[in-house]
């Protein structure tokens, strides 16, 4: 786990098709997608140039709300989200919040280590389905 707790990977598929991608594979979890914002359509509409950057809000009320009882704060943290970015050089990458990161920043106990690390294992999986040719 990074210090800073953000996991990035390169994506071997442009923006559009990563975070189609990660939206069917975070669905085909169970999991409801909140909000797909479009930065840089933002952006151009307000006259300014951005390369193509999209965040992903989704989660699962079941996986959540435990973490949530036992430290509240971490729901600034949550749902959970995934930036899709492109960089100047055109690599399209994928980057999100590991949430054993967010587990240790809100100091939840050990009594939850069993839950975030099935967030992790599944935010992992859908990571992977979306930047991968599999």
């Amino acid at each position: 786990m990074p210090v800073d707790g953000l996991m990035t990977l390169p994506s071997t598929h442009g923006p559009k098709e990563t975070m189609s991608r990660l939206e069917a594979a975070v669905k085909a979890k169970g999991m409801t997608v909140f909000a797909r914002i479009d930065h840089a359509a933002g952006a151009a509409a307000v006259g300014l140039p951005l390369r193509p950057t999209e965040l992903l809000i989704f989660g699962n009320a079941r996986a959540g709300t435990p973490l949530m009882q036992s430290v509240q704060t971490i729901a600034i943290d949550l749902p959970l989200k995934a930036l899709v970015w492109q960089d100047d050089a055109g690599s399209t990458w994928l980057s999100y919040s590991d949430p054993r990161w967010l587990a240790k920043r809100h100091g939840a106990g050990h009594e939850l280590d069993a839950a975030v690390n099935g967030m992790a294992a599944a935010l992992d999986a859908v990571a992977q389905t979306a930047t991968t040719s599999q």
